[in-house]
């Protein structure tokens, strides 16, 4: 999966970098079919926002997510979480759909 990470009003650093790679391993293991994902990280007054979008193969809609913590790496992980979850339930529509002729 091609990854993109970028930031408002915050620095992106190889450390972020590499916690969102590492992170959205676990969304390729649940489903191989995962084209790109675009990671938006944003800091506002005391809140840190993470927003994510994932692009799937096929003709779907992309999975978009957003989280809020007061920890950039909470914020990540609540994302990764929540897009987790719809990664998942996409696959069992995706592949419940296909089987039923």
């Amino acid at each position: 999966m091609q990854l993109e990470v970028t930031g408002q009003n915050v620095e992106v650093t190889q450390a972020l970098r590499a916690y969102i790679h590492e992170k959205s391993e676990r969304l390729e293991r649940h489903f191989d079919n995962l084209i790109s994902g675009h990671f938006v990280l944003r800091l506002e007054k005391l809140e840190h926002m993470a927003d994510g979008t994932l692009h799937a193969g096929g003709k779907t809609n992309a999975i978009h997510a957003e989280a809020v913590a007061e920890d950039m790496y909470a914020a990540i992980d609540s994302l990764i979480d929540k897009l987790d979850r719809q990664v998942r339930r996409h696959k069992s529509r995706v592949t419940d759909h296909r089987n039923s002729a």
